[in-house]
């Protein structure tokens, strides 16, 4: 089955002291090419994250941004108990001096331990974290699999539709080839008297070679047939596809280099013009 590497993915879990958010965006690339945003208490977590990310992603460029949004009740608590203790003491010092400063509230909540930052539960979070991008990853996965599908459909279309071409100039082939050949004797008994025979007869090899075509219709198909077992597989197919166009494309220029006349050139046109539809097309699958 296609899978494009164009895709969009978000998820959110409630945890006790607030929000775990994952946003993941993924685009065509060569390789597999991963960028993670991860708050700086979670850096630990970007290599496991990464790994984890290879198991469902093989090309693309994704990038991976974590958010985490805190309640507002769980911000800052201040230990007043203990700030009443450093201002007791802080005024019984006072005593000892003769003209003492004034005690100020934020010199207070610097001393360790009066602001306190609201217990968070690490281990929690990090499990939260890594479950969630498992299940982020799965959306992203789906997302690819159903644009990969609408792809796999033009493509197929285009693959038929270059059969049809292929089949059409089977069919005038002949009769392009009877008609070139009746053009070639009546010229040559023209010049019969003038011309070395052996020679004529070298000339009429020559010329029903370079227009026999039948090779790289033969071929043509071939490659669209293998084209459908791709387009059918569960394979990563983006660069196979993408040696078979230029496969296709070589075939399509020498069957127009060999024309015979309107019969052959706009069906190579035509094919020329749909390998290159599939050619922008596959640039977004894995």
């Amino acid at each position: 089955m296609p899978l494009s590497m164009t895709a969009f993915a978000t998820t959110t879990v409630q945890l006790d002291w607030g929000v775990v958010t994952w946003e993941l965006r993924s685009v065509n690339h060569r390789f597999l090419e991963p960028h993670l945003r991860l708050p700086e208490t979670l850096k630990e977590l970007e290599i496991p994250l990464r790994e984890q990310l290879k198991r469902f992603v093989q090309r693309g460029k994704v990038d991976c941004v974590l958010n985490l949004e805190a309640r507002g009740d769980t911000g800052f608590s201040t230990n007043l108990e203990l700030a009443q203790q450093y201002i007791d003491a802080g005024q019984a010092v006072a005593h000892l001096i003769a003209d003492p400063a004034p005690i100020s509230p934020l010199d207070i909540l610097r001393w360790p331990g009066v602001l306190q930052e609201s217990v968070m539960d690490r281990d929690q979070l990090r499990q939260a974290v890594v479950e969630l991008f498992d299940k982020v990853l799965q959306q992203l996965v789906e997302c690819r699999k159903r644009e990969g599908m609408k792809l796999g459909e033009i493509l197929q279309r285009r693959v038929a539709d270059i059969s049809a071409q292929v089949a059409a100039v089977r069919r005038v082939l002949p009769d392009l080839l009877a008609a070139q050949r009746h053009k070639l004797r009546a010229r040559l008994a023209e010049l019969s008297g003038e011309l070395d025979q052996s020679r004529l007869e070298q000339e009429m090899v020559y010329l029903a070679q370079r227009s026999d075509v039948a090779e790289e219709l033969d071929r043509l198909d071939t490659h669209l047939t293998e084209i459908h077992r791709v387009l059918d597989s569960e394979e990563p197919m983006g660069r196979r596809l993408d040696f078979l166009l230029q496969e296709l494309n070589r075939e399509a220029n020498t069957l127009a280099a060999k024309s015979l006349g309107g019969g052959t050139t706009q069906p190579a046109v035509e094919m020329k013009v749909l390998i290159e539809q599939m050619r922008e097309q596959i640039q977004n699958l894995e």
